[in-house]
Formats: structure tokens, sequence, C-alpha cells
């Protein structure tokens, strides 16, 4: 939930001004920042390309995209298609009729999400077999809806989907994608979302160097040189950042220091047609993926399979590889890929 106590003193309203999409002034920054603080609209909302940045660059935590986000739906700022907002929104519906698995809670499950035959390559060989799993829509945190506008429907189904944990017994939940865990991590906690007491959400790079770790004698360093696309949910929680570093040294992988990269990262643009903002895709894909080649980067490194999605074949096109994270480290580990 967003909070507004130290947006008056902000000095150089960074939610705004630091936007790689919309050109502001620090004047006019501060002039549409009060008129959203006050609930009125802006055209802000309009221009937005919901990458969630601004949470990152926000110095004082306070969540100005909950606000933008917010505030977007109130106004219908992109006047998405009633048609397909409507299939949006019903195709990814929890369901609270859940057939229950046997799992061990005393050991970590793995959340699969809503799309498990999609990734199922990708979830295959040592680092995955023996874990104990659920997946489906009962467990699909609806994060997405933060791109459509439609907060209404996280905060509705939130409900549902952490009942659905609580009744199959999970205490510790590794999540394969990246929004599952900033769900739990952040944006339940930060809109006052009770998650059960006994229940602790695991980020998968957490899970993969640790398992990285006990297994560290049959690590084959890849010499690889990486440009890493991180995802708009990881703007929610940056300090997951440092396992990629740390995932990097024990496989032998050199992140690339590059232009868009970390605090400066460029979105995948997966959501900007839906958007309205088709024009936005080429350009701000062409720019990524120049600036990945102008630093060495022999492979780009995704965290998001819907990133990797999008990009994927761009970036193949343009002479580097593509990989989730932890088919980098599956083949560290001497796997091959089955795709």
């Amino acid at each position: 939930m967003f909070d507004k106590t130290n947006c008056a003193s902000c000095e150089n309203i960074d939610c705004l001004t630091r936007c790689q999409w919309i050109v502001i002034d620090k004047e006019t920054a501060r002039i549409e920042k009060e008129k959203m603080n006050n609930g009125e609209d802006s055209f802000v909302l309009k221009e937005c390309v919901t990458c969630f940045a601004c949470d990152e660059y926000c110095p004082y935590n306070s969540h100005p995209f909950d606000l933008i986000t917010e505030l977007q739906e109130k106004y219908n700022s992109y006047n998405i298609h009633p048609r397909m907002l409507k299939t949006a929104i019903n195709n990814f519906k929890p369901h609270d009729q859940l057939r229950l698995k046997e799992i061990d809670p005393e050991k970590q499950v793995l959340n699969k999400c809503a799309f498990p035959k999609q990734n199922a390559k990708n979830m295959e060989g040592q680092l995955f077999e023996n874990l104990q799993y659920v997946s489906g829509l009962s467990y699909f945190c609806n994060l997405l809806y933060h791109h459509l506008a439609k907060d209404s429907v996280i905060r509705e189904r939130a409900p549902i989907i952490i009942d659905n944990i609580r009744k199959q017994g999970i205490k510790e939940m590794i999540c394969f994608h990246e929004e599952c865990y900033g769900f739990y991590a952040s944006y339940c906690s930060r809109n006052n979302i009770e998650l059960p007491k006994d229940f602790k959400p695991i980020h998968l790079y957490e899970y993969l160097y640790n398992y990285l770790k006990d297994h560290e004698a049959e690590i084959k360093k890849l010499g690889m040189k990486m440009a890493y696309q991180r995802s708009c949910s990881n703007r929610f929680i940056p300090e997951t950042d440092k396992w990629v570093d740390k995932i990097c040294d024990l496989i032998g992988v050199e992140r690339v220091s590059r232009e868009y990269d970390r605090e400066n990262a460029l979105c995948c643009s997966a959501a900007f047609t839906a958007l309205g903002k088709g024009n936005l895709v080429e350009p701000t894909q062409n720019r990524n993926i120049k600036d990945m080649l102008d630093h060495g980067a022999e492979v780009c490194v995704f965290t998001c399979p819907q990133c990797k999605e999008t990009m994927g074949s761009k970036v193949e096109s343009k002479g580097l590889k593509s990989y989730l994270l932890s088919d980098l480290c599956r083949l560290s580990l001497g796997e091959e890929l089955g795709y």
C-alpha cells in the first residue's frame, strides 16, 4: 500500500524523474505526483509502462506503483478492450475447491505455478527431481494484474490462494516464478494481507545457490560472459539480486557490467502491446540487446520465463544464446538441457 508520508519532502521525485519512458522535469514531476497523492488523474497514469521501477527508485520504500496502479484502475487509464480484459481475468481464476496432494510439510515444496507444462523442461534434472511440488491456478499469485491496472483482482483473490497454501500444509515454498515470490515477500506485507505464521516463501535463486553450494565438487565452471535481464517483479525484491552474483561466482559466469542492469534495467516490454504501447517494443529491445553486445556478453540470462518468451528469439537472432539462470545451473552440473 502506498505511503505518501515522505512525498512532500522528497527532493528529486526519483519515482518519476528517473523513469526511462516518461520524460519529465522535476517541477512537473512534483505537480503530477501531488495530483496523484490527492487521488486525481495525471498524464503519468497513461504513459506508465508498468515496469515497477518507480518502487525501487523511491528512497523511502513508499511503493509509488501501488498508488499508480490503483489510480489507473480508477480512471481506466489504458482503456483495454473489455473482452480482452475479461478473458485475462477469467482465465486465471484460482480454484477454492482444492484437491489436496500428499506432501511432507517438514520439507520444501516447489510451486510450479499456473504454467507447469510451459516450463516443464526447465524443471527437470537433479535440481528439481527430488522436490515435492504443487501447481495450477490454485497457487497462482495473480500479480500479473499489476500490469493490467486491475489491482482489485489481486486483492480479491489473494485470500483464496493463501488459504489453499494453508489447506495444503505448505510451510516452505520455493517459487519457480519471481512474480510469485514478489507476491508473498512484498505485495502481501505492504498491503496488510496476512500469511500463515509458519509459512516462508523461498526465492528460486536462494534454493539454487544452496543446492549448488552443497554440490560444489560437481560444478564445472562455464566460463561465460552473461547479460542479466531483470524481471519487473524483481523491482519489489531487489535484495534477491545478491543471489544472482553468488550463483555466477559458483558456476564461473561473469555478469558483465553494462548500462541497463541492476537499478537501471530495462523492461522486456512484454506488457507494452496490451497497454497500447506497441511502438515502444522494438526500440526498447534493440537498445537493451545492443547494450548486451557492446559490453561483450555471450549469453542473455533471464529470471522470468515470460521475459525469455518475449525477448529470447530476438536475443538469439543477434548471436546471443538465451537461458533461464536455473538452466545455466543445470549446465554447470553437467546436464544436457532437454530442449
